[in-house]
């Protein structure tokens, strides 16, 4: 296990190298001369040249690169050159949020799409399953955009019963927060329903046709032992790492929602920053979620490989 770790940790670390490079390069691209876009327009030449020299703007690319890489490392991001303020708080406190959003997220859709997913398995082709796929692929289809709105008509104009708005604010209590997070938390739910449910009934249909559930079936164990023990539990382990994708991709991913609804987390940051073309935010941000990808999917492997020992045996 102590190997397969290694390996796994090292393989993390070159993806990370490859993934800030990549964000470097693509940021480096971006059309427009960040000096011209934080001065303004009316700003002279020599005005130009001080800030591309004090920002070192003018140094080789290589040289910026490794400069960022260090000082993302060693938690020196820099000030935001549109908010002139220090990147660090800014990103950590809309993270904050981010991870918030992410856990009532996951903590509502996974248990409600795997328990979908093994009913539908169950039940394969009958009344049930029919519904259940139906529903979540009608959901799945609306973009993001839309659901929110519905939530937003139906629970908050209609029923009354949550905020349409969900600016929360720093200092607000877990308590305070928790109904401005019901409805971009349905919506988010809503996107991954389709594809944790689809997952998990594609797993127990084909655990069910395995030879050792008729075996087990034959030599006189009870379905529901067989179907709780076996089935469910090899199952579900591919739906482990769609878990983890998708926990990542709440962290950094929910642009639409969070503009929709207002929230304050790392996807609506970026808009932000991507509208101001703010470089430096916009590489921390970047970067942020790709770690949040990064150690959402290690958790996964580690975890697969501790259920089953054929993978950190191969």
């Amino acid at each position: 296990m102590t190997t397969y770790v290694l390996r796994r940790l090292t393989f993390l670390g070159l993806t990370l190298i490859v993934t800030s490079l990549v964000i470097f390069i693509i940021t480096q691209l971006l059309p427009g001369d960040v000096a011209r876009v934080v001065l303004g327009r009316e700003a002279g030449e020599a005005a130009l040249a001080v800030f591309r020299e004090t920002h070192g703007l003018n140094d080789p690319l290589p040289v910026q690169y490794g400069r960022w890489l260090v000082n993302f490392a060693t938690g020196e991001w820099g000030t935001s050159l549109s908010t002139r303020s220090e990147i660090y708080p800014l990103v950590m406190e809309r993270l904050k949020n981010s991870l918030l959003l992410a856990s009532i997220t996951m903590l509502i859709a996974v248990p409600l799409a795997t328990f979908l997913g093994v009913l539908a398995g169950l039940h394969e082709d009958k009344p049930a399953d029919s519904m259940i796929s139906m529903a979540s692929l009608a959901v799945v289809g609306l973009p993001e955009f839309v659901t929110g709105l519905i939530l937003i008509q139906v629970f908050s104009r209609w029923l009354g019963w949550f905020p349409a708005n969900s600016s929360v604010e720093p200092a607000a209590t877990f308590a305070e927060k928790l109904p401005m997070l019901i409805l971009p938390a349905m919506t988010a739910t809503l996107v991954l329903l389709a594809y944790i449910i689809r997952l998990t009934r594609a797993g127990v249909i084909e655990e069910l046709s395995q030879p050792y559930v008729r075996t087990a079936t034959l030599k006189g164990l009870p379905r529901q032992t067989v179907i709780v023990k076996h089935v469910i539990r090899n199952a579900l382990l591919p739906t482990i790492t769609i878990v983890a994708i998708s926990f990542g991709w709440l962290i950094g991913g929910l642009i639409v929602i969070e503009n929709v609804f207002n929230y304050p987390g790392l996807g609506r940051l970026l808009t932000f920053a991507i509208d101001r073309r703010d470089l430096p935010l916009i590489q921390a941000i970047a970067m942020i979620t790709v770690v949040g990808f990064g150690l959402a999917n290690l958790a996964a492997d580690l975890i697969y490989a501790w259920l089953n020992p054929r993978i950190r045996l191969s």
